[in-house]
């Protein structure tokens, strides 16, 4: 029996994406739930896997974009009997045997053209993988086909023309690679977060407030039980759940935050679902943390953790992104010491936290040193006015400062 692999369903803004990866080799006897392929769409990475065991025949090589729906390979469910699941890699391995037929599109499209056999080209990819930049270093060499009864078929375009496409500053050009430089097609991803970062620049009337925090008050806190909040709750006691409380305080203060524009209407949100920025190697991802007003500090720090985790491992789901009110992002920990948030639209206010660095400051007529935060709040100007907007910020850095508000809720 055959069961066809498709593109599942990603929700109704996603019509298609990148197969970006295999984890599978064409042939593979893969098992029931094994992760089978990554997809990459303009929101989010997700996986897809196997429904059932069997022999696995890919349909579309990697980096193809594809529908949703559309089927990109075929499982054998009769052909599992005494095989075991071979080693995963992203692509057939290509073989003097199997010649150009298994190779990648971009192999088998150099091969016409230059005349070379893919089989007598050594592979520098995984397992001996014949890559683009194999085939094309092979060209810019001049390597000719080991014999006349080569099976892949000699060029018929001009040989002016072969030249032309196999030189090296055109083949760097058209496939990406060279010393000085390397090209690589933008992600959807990526893709979709430059468009959604210039949408916001040109749509709001950003403007961007600042303050600092003595970060004292929550450095002791978390030295004094940070070990007792571990074996209770079984997850650290980090900063990002006083932000989150801090956030929620704020916006029952100044409500004018917890607002959006739609056309020529306000959306006032009674609800306190805040996002928080999470990097990953694909780009900035934003899930969001469900009616932070009901939760402790213990709840928030175990849905934060979960979250991120699963952004990183290309498991988050769309539902997860969706609904934020606000949005907390910290580029302290990459030792950014100040810069201005761009709005997460359609929100009307974002909040960066930074470095905490010990800084002399005024205290009392005394100069003291103590870890110091400098806070940024960036906000649409068409809808927060400047006050309302200072006063949000004062009330992040009194609940930072004296963080005892946060646990008696004043």
């Amino acid at each position: 029996m055959s069961l066809e692999v498709k593109i599942p369903p990603m929700g109704e803004s996603i019509t298609s994406g990148v197969l970006a990866k295999w984890h599978v080799a064409d042939g593979d006897v893969v098992k029931k739930d094994q992760v089978l392929f990554e997809l990459e769409t303009d929101k989010i990475t997700s996986e897809g896997t196997a429904e059932a065991a069997g022999k696995i025949s890919l349909k579309v090589a990697a980096g193809t974009e594809v529908k949703i729906g559309a089927v990109v390979a075929v499982i054998d469910t009769a052909a599992t009997a005494g095989a075991a699941p071979a080693p995963a890699s992203p692509q057939p391995q290509l073989s003097t045997s199997t010649g150009a037929a298994s190779a990648s599109p971009a192999v088998r499209r150099l091969a016409a053209e230059t005349g070379i056999d893919p089989a007598s080209v050594a592979g520098s990819g995984k397992a001996g993988r014949v890559t683009k930049g194999d085939m094309l270093s092979a060209a810019e060499s001049g390597k000719k086909p080991d014999s006349p009864s080569s099976p892949v078929a000699k060029p018929t375009m001009p040989s002016a023309e072969v030249a032309k496409a196999t030189s090296p500053s055109v083949a760097s050009a058209k496939e990406g690679a060279s010393e000085r430089q390397t090209r690589r097609k933008m992600t959807p991803l990526r893709a979709r977060i430059a468009q959604r970062l210039v949408q916001a620049k040109q749509t709001t009337a950003m403007l961007t407030t600042f303050n600092e925090a003595d970060m004292s008050g929550i450095m002791g806190l978390r030295a004094k039980y940070q070990d007792d909040f571990v074996k209770k709750h079984g997850v650290k006691l980090g900063f990002m759940s006083f932000f989150v409380k801090a956030v929620v305080n704020a916006l029952k203060e100044v409500p004018a935050i917890n607002a959006q524009i739609d056309g020529d209407s306000i959306i006032e949100n009674h609800y306190f679902d805040i996002g928080v920025a999470v990097s990953t190697d694909k780009g900035l991802i934003v899930p969001v943390i469900r009616d932070c007003d009901r939760k402790s500090l213990a709840d928030i720090e175990k849905d934060i953790a979960d979250a991120a985790k699963r952004a990183r491992d290309g498991k988050i789901t769309l539902p997860d992104l969706e609904g934020g009110v606000f949005t907390i992002t910290n580029g302290g920990v990459f030792g950014s010491l100040l810069a201005t948030p761009i709005i997460n639209s359609p929100q009307s206010a974002i909040l960066g936290m930074h470095a905490i660095k010990e800084r002399p400051v005024a205290l009392n007529g005394q100069v003291v040193i103590r870890p110091m935060m400098y806070l940024a709040l960036s906000y649409d100007h068409r809808l927060v006015d400047g006050k309302e907007s200072v006063t949000f910020l004062v009330k992040v850095k009194d609940a930072l400062e004296d963080p005892t508000r946060l646990v008696l809720g004043v």
